[in-house]
């Protein structure tokens, strides 16, 4: 290892003349070559450190790709899990079927003679003839534990075509209805994110709606938000039993 006239000098002669008499004390040191086992170590050890450096450039992109990989895939998955059923409920077709039920009750319900086409004491004809028309067997749910007695049903156009209102009445005059209809093609069974509930206020009149094999449901009354809300239950969980 050899040293340059500027390593340690201060410019003083003192300093120079010790600087020169320990040179020439260690002359055979300094002008030996660097043993071949030490240029070996410090090569290892320049290596290792290189592979040190690489691995954690590479583990901290890996780590990076695999966080943006997983949040990727959970959003993906929360999207298409629990929003799937809130895009199909406020669709386009969606958003028509709830208003046109709305729509039908303000104009059906007010009646005082001509509230329905078939009363409820041809329940068993109105099914019937209603299961024809929309190409799917309806169930009339019992309301009665709710204070609901049915008053009867009719036949109404729709956009998938043909559909059906069911109308129930209190002892007070208050009524209700349920709209049934096609929102498209059906399955063999339902999803849970369909048949989740949809509250909607757009429309002259509060309904609850939901979608079940391609089929909208729309629950429809001058209620509070909880008595509607308590109602569909109702009226989906027999709904449900009857098609189980």
């Amino acid at each position: 290892m050899k040293t340059t006239d500027t390593d340690f000098d201060d410019g003083s002669p003192d300093w120079k003349a010790q600087r020169d008499a320990l040179r020439q004390l260690h002359r055979d040191v300094l002008d030996e070559p660097i043993p071949p086992n030490l240029l070996a170590a410090a090569g290892l050890a320049a290596r290792s450190h290189a592979r040190k450096a690489m691995w954690a450039r590479w583990g901290g992109m890996a780590a990076g790709i695999a966080m943006a990989f997983g949040a990727g895939w959970l959003a993906s998955a929360q999207w298409s899990g629990a929003h799937a059923g809130s895009m199909l409920a406020r669709s386009p077709a969606a958003r028509e079927f709830v208003h046109a039920a709305a729509v039908a009750h303000v104009v059906y319900a007010p009646e005082k003679r001509h509230p329905v086409e078939v009363a409820a004491g041809e329940q068993q004809h109105l099914v019937q003839w209603l299961s024809k028309r929309l190409d799917k067997p309806l169930r009339v749910p019992d309301l009665s534990a709710q204070g609901y007695a049915l008053v009867g049903g009719r036949l109404l156009p729709g956009s998938e075509g043909a559909r059906a209102q069911f109308m129930f009445e209190r002892a007070g005059g208050e009524r209700l209805t349920l709209y049934v209809g096609s929102l498209g093609p059906s399955s063999s069974a339902p999803r849970a994110d369909e048949t989740a509930f949809r509250f909607s206020a757009d429309g002259p009149v509060p309904s609850f709606y939901w979608v079940d094999r391609g089929f909208g449901y729309a629950l429809t009354g001058p209620l509070s938000r909880d008595a509607l809300l308590t109602l569909a239950t109702a009226v989906f969980r027999q709904l449900e039993k009857a098609d189980g």
